[in-house]
């Protein structure tokens, strides 16, 4: 196996564990205080990584998908949370929803900080930089990505709160075939496209381009690059 691709898979590990967790636990934080329990009930309300990673959806597939087909897509835990126990069902289920994408984005901006802080160390140690400057673009990925409006993903629960009750109740009826749809836009739409010579990829337009863009925007304001 390729000794580059190991390392990138190793400097890609701990950064994400962090993203996943800080997301996952920001829902549970924020459901909590809203008014809904049932993620402390379940021990979600927690930093502690093994609390909301999924042993297969967050390590195993992502590897997995990375070696094989070169793209990474994964999950976590999903953190449980009942609207109606909410203060305000509706609105508040969007507050919980945006929630881990606003705590990734703030993530990369902590990274992008204590890479300044640490430029040193970094220009000595480039691993250091590497996972730094990674940490950076896994936190807009897994923002952007979030914030994309297909159920389940976090951008549907907010869009739904937004929408009048005729549209919205429709719409929330996709999560049941949400999985097979997110595979279906990310995945398997660009292997097919770029099979037949299109080379779509709705993922590069909508997730990794920009965060790249925010990623390198942002080292650049702060004086990294």
């Amino acid at each position: 196996m390729n000794m580059d691709v190991l390392l990138y898979i190793a400097l890609m590990a701990i950064p994400i564990i962090i993203a996943i967790t800080f997301h996952e636990a920001a829902h549970a934080f924020v459901a909590r205080a809203l008014g809904d329990d049932t993620a402390e009930r379940e021990g979600r309300v927690t930093l502690n990584p093994l609390k909301h990673i999924d042993p297969w959806g967050t390590l195993l597939l992502p590897a997995v998908l990375l070696l094989t087909l070169g793209v990474a897509f994964g999950y976590a835990k999903p953190v449980p949370v009942d609207a109606r126990r909410l203060h305000h069902p509706k609105r508040d289920m969007a507050f919980v929803a945006a929630a881990g994408p606003l705590m990734n984005i703030a993530l990369a901006i902590v990274f992008a900080v204590l890479l300044v802080a640490t430029q040193g160390m970094a220009d000595t140690y480039p691993l250091w930089g590497r996972a730094m400057e990674l940490s950076i673009v896994i936190n807009f990925i897994l923002a952007l990505l979030n914030l994309i409006p297909l159920p389940p993903l976090d951008g549907s629960k907010v869009l739904a709160a937004l929408l009048p009750p005729f549209l919205a109740a429709p719409y929330q009826r996709l999560e049941a075939y949400g999985f097979l749809l997110v595979v279906m836009v990310l995945i398997v739409v660009p292997i097919v496209s770029a099979r037949m010579g299109w080379a779509f990829d709705p993922a590069e337009y909508l997730v990794t381009g920009p965060a790249y863009y925010l990623s390198y925007g942002l080292m650049e304001f702060l004086g990294v690059r």
